[in-house]
């Protein structure tokens, strides 16, 4: 069989589409064996890209943004949406099903800071729920574990996860799940697959794409705790019934949709996500940043 690289920015279950095309054997039945891998800390999958150790990466559209803000032609192209909404969550220490927004003034929270677009993102879906961001209370408690013993020591009323970590909280009896932050900014091009453009005009690529739609498919039609199961060993140091509600979520608020292309309306979302934020100068156009999904 022919081995396909994948690697990933960030591994979550928020990323559960490129997971059950590798762990629910979709590859396989397009002729395609695997192997992936993450991104080493303080690197960009795209760089996998462009020394050839990748042929696909989960990225960004933003990651496009960022090129040519710079003045350069992005390596990689975007060409299927991993994600249609942001994934992340806010949790309370304290349970409040009638949680609004406007709690927050006032509030110690901890927001993810550890790249720009989950930042950008809660700074957009502060804006668009009508509250300052400038005028909160910011906490940066550092990333990953760091945020989290941050929150579980007081150091926050709130704190900004992707799924599985405030799904694991609640597990925990730690935290509460207050709000998802995609809902409240709405749909935008958030995480993508990426490669160069050469490589999408391979076979290889369209047995790759072939797999991902069937796979979504699947993920999408699929109970969570049937999928949790297939996943698990994908998530070793998470709980299944964990993995499972996280799952649900997701499926729930519609971060996965069943088109796979990244549409012009979900672009034009993310542009004006990082225009408010000040991260870029000028609306890149679609064709610098995305192509059609292989066919």
């Amino acid at each position: 069989m022919t081995k396909i690289s994948i690697q990933f920015s960030r591994f979550s279950a928020f990323y559960s589409p490129i997971i059950a095309t590798m762990g629910g054997g979709f590859l396989k039945d397009e002729g395609l064996d695997h192997e992936w891998s993450n991104a080493a800390v303080g690197t960009s999958a795209v760089d996998a890209l462009v020394n050839g150790s990748a042929h696909v990466v989960q990225s960004a559209p933003s990651q496009g943004f960022l090129a040519l803000e710079k003045g350069n032609i992005p390596p990689e192209v975007h060409f299927a949406q991993v994600n249609e909404m942001d994934g992340f969550f806010l949790a309370s220490q304290n349970a409040d099903p009638a949680f609004t927004w406007d709690k927050l003034n006032g509030a110690r929270i901890i927001v993810d800071q550890t790249s720009v677009q989950p930042l950008s993102m809660f700074k957009y879906a502060c804006f668009k729920q009508g509250l300052d961001f400038d005028q909160l209370k910011i906490v940066d408690a550092g990333s990953g574990a760091a945020m989290i013993n941050a929150f579980k020591d007081g150091k926050g009323d709130y704190i900004h996860l992707q799924g599985p970590a405030p799904q694991q909280l609640e597990y925990d009896g730690a935290g509460y799940i207050v709000a998802p932050v995609g809902t409240a900014i709405g749909p935008c091009a958030f995480s993508s697959l990426a490669a160069t453009r050469d490589w999408l005009e391979t076979d290889m690529a369209k047995a790759f794409t072939r797999a991902y739609a069937k796979a979504r498919t699947w993920l999408i039609s699929t109970d969570s705790e049937e999928v949790a199961h297939s996943l698990e060993g994908y998530f070793p140091d998470t709980h299944r019934s964990v993995l499972a509600s996280t799952i649900a979520y997701y499926q729930k608020l519609g971060n996965w949709t069943s088109h796979i292309e990244i549409t012009k309306p979900a672009y034009e979302a993310a542009l004006d996500v990082f225009e408010y934020a000040g991260r870029i100068t000028k609306r890149h156009a679609y064709e610098d940043v995305i192509a059609a999904p292989p066919i």
